[in-house]
């Protein structure tokens, strides 16, 4: 039975230090700027949401501010957590990629983020707190982020 075997090469340049190496190169790919702007507006998000948020006025607005504040925070630690892997070594970047992790990763903070966007925005509509509408904005933003992510995803996974 015959196969056909695609070979790739790929170049990274590196840092070096004694103890940490870090892949300078997957930041100028899109890919990883893709997750360094979604890491930027998931911190945009929180701190928006943080600064703004008020613990007493929660049960007369409704929860829409803390499941958007806390899907911008989960998808924001998980981002960092991705790109700090992908940039501290020299195969997470290509390897992960191959994964159906980032696809499944990418899809769910799609849907997650787009369902607290659109609930904080339906209740924003009965106040105005531009703070929570900025951070509903950016939550859409790094929706359409995260989508392309899923599909550079869904285009470079390898299933076995």
């Amino acid at each position: 039975m015959s196969h056909s075997v695609t070979i790739t090469r790929t170049t990274t340049s590196t840092t070096n230090t004694s103890y940490i190496v870090l892949n300078t190169g997957y930041i100028k790919t899109f890919p990883g700027i893709l997750k360094l702007f979604q890491l930027i507006i998931g911190i945009a998000i929180v701190t928006l949401m943080a600064m703004n948020y008020n613990t007493n006025s929660v049960y007369f607005r409704g929860h829409q501010e803390l499941f958007h504040f806390l899907m911008a925070t989960t998808f924001m630690i998980g981002t960092f957590c991705l790109f700090l892997a992908c940039i501290t070594s020299l195969s997470t970047g290509g390897l992960i990629a191959k994964t159906i992790y980032e696809l499944i990763y990418h899809s769910v903070a799609v849907i997650l983020l787009l369902a607290s966007s659109i609930c904080l925005l339906l209740k924003l509509r009965d106040y105005r707190h531009d703070a929570f509408m900025a951070a509903a904005v950016l939550g859409l933003v790094n929706c359409v982020l995260y989508f392309i992510s899923a599909f550079l995803a869904h285009r470079s996974y390898r299933g076995i």
